[in-house]
């Protein structure tokens, strides 16, 4: 096990470098910048902050110090927000976490509850809605479904605030600030969980039905095992082992935030933050977000993998 840990982290790495040259030279070599772009700058004044900032130097020798600061903690400076990179992230990716943990647990759960229900009557009437359902989710865009609970449960039921995390001039602490924030995050919950139970539940499905199946579950009810037993004891422990290299990938999407949902909802994650610097082309910051969801990325498929050989010592890693 020390040793396939050591070989992938050799492995991480390599990925990280590479991916950070790739990411800095896409940015880097990009025509135009937030200091180009800003009219209210004069020409001397332009040159000036490029040379502050290094932006006149060789694109290499540039990655050269970015790389070297980034080993310090230091991602750069976002000129748009005059503030470091980093700060921005502590100021932003938290709101977003809190929307796609939430989200990522209802969508999980409700996941799991539906597939097993659905493998275990398959092609009964449950199943058939639950097979439309899907496919509507997934069909219909994220922007239409948030659009639509807006018109629905904000504007016409008025049950739920049309966006933003808390009410404008709201002074509320304690208690009644975290009230307030979970009443403003319901619906793009609502929103973000709608859109991903649909293949989940899916890929849960396909599982239960295949594990079902097989000869121990069919040994398990010869035995005189209780249903119930059958199903969430032996098929749904057997059917869940998949879907663990599914969770490494969650690991991006909670830091990540959602760049459609936030801007509808005008929720202030890192999500909205990231597509306001590209209006902007605020590179600094948007190379150091994109290099966190790399950095997430590599993480998470290392996890999904440890985690798999922890919940099945079938698997040997190599």
């Amino acid at each position: 096990m020390s040793a396939y840990i050591t070989k992938r982290l050799i492995y991480m790495a390599a990925i990280l470098l590479a991916a950070s040259l790739l990411i800095f030279c896409l940015y880097a070599l990009t025509p135009g910048d937030f200091i180009s772009g800003n009219i209210k700058l004069t020409p001397e004044r332009k040159a000036e902050l490029r040379e502050i900032y290094g932006l006149n130097k060789p694109v290499l020798e540039r990655y050269a110090i970015w790389m070297k600061n980034a080993f310090h903690g230091d991602f750069g400076y976002s000129l748009a927000q005059q503030k470091p990179v980093l700060a921005l992230f502590n100021d932003y990716i938290w709101n977003s976490f809190l929307l796609a943990a939430v989200s990522t647990f209802l969508t999980w759960f409700i996941a799991v509850v539906i597939g097993v229900i659905s493998a275990y009557k398959q092609y009964s009437w449950f199943d058939t809605l639950v097979l439309v359902l899907i496919f509507a989710a997934m069909s219909l865009p994220s922007f239409f479904i948030g659009l639509f609970l807006i018109k629905i449960l904000a504007v016409d039921f008025k049950w739920l605030p049309p966006g933003g995390m808390i009410t404008t001039g709201s002074n509320a602490t304690g208690m009644a600030y975290v009230k307030e924030v979970i009443h403003h995050m319901t619906l793009p919950v609502i929103v973000m969980t709608i859109l991903g139970v649909g293949s989940l539940t899916r890929y849960f499905r396909t599982n239960m039905i295949d594990v079902i199946k097989q000869d121990y579950i069919r040994t398990a009810r010869a035995k005189g095992l209780k249903e119930s037993k059958v199903l969430y004891r032996h098929a749904l422990r057997n059917a869940l082992l998949p879907a663990i290299t599914l969770v490494g990938f969650e690991l991006p999407a909670l830091f990540g935030g959602s760049l459609i949902i936030e801007k509808i909802f005008n929720w202030p994650g890192i999500g909205q933050l990231y597509m306001s610097s590209f209006s902007v082309r605020d590179y600094p910051l948007l190379m150091g977000f994109t290099m966190l969801i790399a950095i997430l990325t590599v993480i998470g498929t290392l996890l999904s993998d440890l985690l798999y050989q922890i919940a099945d010592p079938r698997v040997r890693l190599q």
